[in-house]
Order: structure tokens, then sequence, then C-alpha cells
């Protein structure tokens, strides 16, 4: 997208959003349960960004994704903070690419309490790659115009020079 002068930016105050202030292990280690229980947030903002093609008119979208994951994570806070923070502490320590194979006992923990507190069961390898349907409130926005071009010629008349090609024909069956 091509910023000039004609175009409106959104207000600081328009963007300004509480953050979500955790490190790289945490936000592995509830990457999983964090995507089911923030689902709907995250297809209806991933729609809308498709759909528009305009980062500014989904920033509404976007701050319901950033406020399911703060309530997300102060959840967990409340009902697994030990078994988080050492399932979190395990995925950074074990390795540097932050591997999941080396933490399956403390997942599996951080898992069952999640279940049993929140509900949420881990998906299943694979979830995330499924298709999914979304039923967005959000009205489909308008097909495209096509672009019509005045100026071009319907086609060329019979009697326009065709001189046969420079090295031969591309369609060597039609020679």
């Amino acid at each position: 997208m091509v910023v000039t002068n004609t175009v409106d930016l959104p207000t600081e105050e328009e963007l300004t959003v509480p953050e979500v202030n955790l490190s790289n292990a945490s936000l592995r280690a509830g990457a999983f349960h964090l995507g089911k229980y923030c689902e709907k947030q995250n297809l209806e903002f991933m729609l809308c960004r498709q759909e528009l093609d305009d980062p500014r008119k989904c920033i509404e979208e976007g701050k319901q994704v950033t406020s399911c994951t703060m309530n997300f994570f102060r959840m967990v806070k409340k009902t697994c903070a030990e078994e988080f923070a050492q399932y979190a502490n395990c995925l950074d320590k074990s390795s540097p690419y932050f591997d999941y194979n080396r933490c399956r006992t403390t997942q599996g923990v951080y898992d069952k309490c999640i279940f049993d507190n929140l509900q949420i069961e881990r998906p299943e390898y694979g979830y995330y790659c499924r298709p999914k349907v979304h039923d967005s409130p959000r009205p489909a926005p308008p097909p495209p115009e096509k672009t019509i071009y005045t100026d071009v010629p319907h086609s060329l008349p019979e009697d326009y020079p065709r001189p046969p090609a420079k090295h031969g024909s591309r369609f060597h069956y039609a020679n």
C-alpha cells in the first residue's frame, strides 16, 4: 500500500492497546490452548484482513484478539500459574528452539490443569491446518469492479498484415 498525503491513518489513541507482555517461551507454552480459546476472534480478524486487504479497517478486530489473549492469560494465571510456569520454563531451557518434545511431562501436567479448570482441551495434531468455515456478522465486501478499457480495439482488421513468426511458430503442433 502506497502512503500519500490523501491516505487517512489511524490516530495514536486508536492504535494504543495494552500489550501481551510475555516471553517467547510463555507464548509458545500457551499457544495451543490460546488458539482454541480465542478461535472466533482470530478467525474474524484473519477474515477481515483477507477480505478487505487494508489493515486500517481491521483495527477493532485486532483489539478483540488482544483482549481475548489478555483474558486467557489472566485465567491461566488464576488457575494454573505453577503448571504454566514449569512448562514455559522447560520450553525456555530445554533447547534454543523451544522444542516441545523435551517437555512432554510438564506439558501433560499443564494440559490436565487447563482441562480441569477451564475445560479447554489441547487440540489434536493438525487442527490449525484444517480449513474452517466461519460465519461472520460483518457483511461480505462487494466484489471488485471489472476494469473496462475503452480504447482497446475489439479485434484486428481482416486486412491487417500478419507476417510469419521470425523463429517459427511456438505452436509446433499447429504448423
